[in-house]
């Protein structure tokens, strides 16, 4: 039984290996000069590879179509992964969060040791080889075309990954190849990835402060999407950190009417307990001004910021703040509001939101329900996660369930 691997990353990596256990002759076409391009560069170029949550914790961390990836999800557990590595001689280690990441702290060593299992298997391997389409006729794939030539095979895996970081081979191509085989390919939009803000004179005069232990919460239309304690930062353009990547992935209104981010400066204190530490600091500070007054509690480059969005001025006299602008100070910690005015793009996005819809895809096998022999994993899939090592481990255990199921189904039929 042949099969055929389109995109060497993540997912391609793990189908080509279940699919190999199993006993096929597999292939994997890959457009650049290495596998895993993408993988080199995910966690900084460490990888967070996955979590350590139990499975059931995985669906909570996938904001969209979690239900589909049940079969997948338990045919190929985080705790397989880990293992399938370690027996391997990659060594791994769990940081805050069950973020899992390599012993190293080297992306490479995880796709050398993926390289290394592949090669075991005898799996061969085609770089700087792009396919340029999936060959089926009557509802049933017969092979691919790469270098304007038709190569049969008896399965086809497609895991071109999405159209993020397309510096890395990912531009979309994947997408172009399932509808041209009649698959319905949901509208895409770039998800983790930071967001630009209207008010872009404070976030340039505040560019390259980092916050940590806030509370981001996000709001759409006035309603509560997401909210988190965490980090963030702010930058040139707008914010970027972890919590607001995770927000990014709750982004319903892509036309941004009236979506912003309220920062929560000290979620540690009730508002009674805030106004109780400002009015320490107030008289510690009597005839200070007030931007003197509120060293202590906000970082040196945030406090003028936080006075002027409470609508005072920081070189009122302490002694002359009324209740009423104490109340307006302690509003704004609690709340430092931003408006939202767009994402960034896909080359900055980690991963890609939309894909191939998964209604026409079977669950428990991954494989088309348009066309036999043609499989998904990965990225190219409308699925999309958290940050933490979830998006990784859902290529890992989609292009395992693809590569397994493409040669156990063909051995029952």
């Amino acid at each position: 039984m042949r099969a055929a691997v389109i995109g060497g990353g993540a997912a391609g990596m793990l189908a080509a290996y279940a699919a190999a256990r199993q006993g096929a002759r597999v292939t994997v076409f890959e457009k650049n000069e290495k596998l895993g391009k993408k993988l080199f560069i995910t966690g900084k170029g460490r990888c967070n590879l996955t979590n350590d949550c139990e499975t059931e914790d995985f669906f909570a961390n996938i904001p969209g179509n979690g239900k589909f990836l049940y079969s997948a999800l338990y045919s190929f557990t985080n705790r397989q992964m880990v293992a399938l590595l370690e027996e391997n001689g990659c060594p791994t280690k769990v940081e805050r969060g069950g973020r899992v990441f390599p012993a190293s702290d080297k992306s490479s060593d995880v796709i050398r040791t993926l390289e290394r299992i592949l090669a075991r298997h005898h799996v061969r391997i085609c770089l700087h080889t792009p396919v340029e389409a999936v060959w089926a006729e009557d509802g049933a794939v017969l092979g691919v075309v790469a270098g304007g030539k038709r190569q049969p095979f008896d399965a086809v895996i497609l895991t071109a990954g999405g159209a993020s970081y397309p510096r890395t081979g990912s531009t979309g191509d994947g997408y172009r190849m399932a509808q041209e085989l009649g698959h319905m390919v949901t509208p895409l939009h770039p998800s983790l990835v930071p967001m630009t803000i209207r008010e872009q004179e404070v976030c340039r005069r505040l560019t390259g402060l980092s916050l940590k232990n806030v509370r981001v919460t996000f709001l759409e239309k006035g309603k509560e999407k997401f909210s988190e304690l965490g980090e963030m930062l702010f930058t040139h353009f707008g914010v970027s950190g972890p919590l607001i990547l995770s927000a990014s992935a709750h982004v319903k209104d892509y036309g941004f009417a009236d979506a912003k981010i309220c920062i929560d400066l000290k979620p540690g204190l009730s508002p009674q307990q805030l106004d109780a530490r400002i009015l320490r600091d107030f008289s510690a500070a009597q005839n200070k001004q007030l931007h003197n007054a509120l060293m202590g509690l906000f970082p040196h480059k945030l406090v003028d910021e936080v006075i002027a969005m409470a609508g005072l001025a920081p070189g009122q006299a302490v002694h002359d703040i009324t209740r009423e602008e104490r109340a307006r100070l302690a509003e704004t910690t609690k709340a430092f509001p931003l408006t939202v005015q767009g994402l960034r793009g896909m080359e900055e996005a980690i991963i890609t939101r939309g894909g191939v819809s998964v209604r026409e895809v079977n669950p428990s096998t991954m494989e088309s329900r348009r066309i036999a022999g043609l499989f998904f994993a990965g990225e190219v899939l409308d699925l999309d996660a958290y940050t933490g090592g979830f998006n990784l481990q859902i290529a890992f255990s989609t292009g395992y369930l693809a590569g397994e199921s493409c040669v156990l189904g063909r051995q029952k039929a």
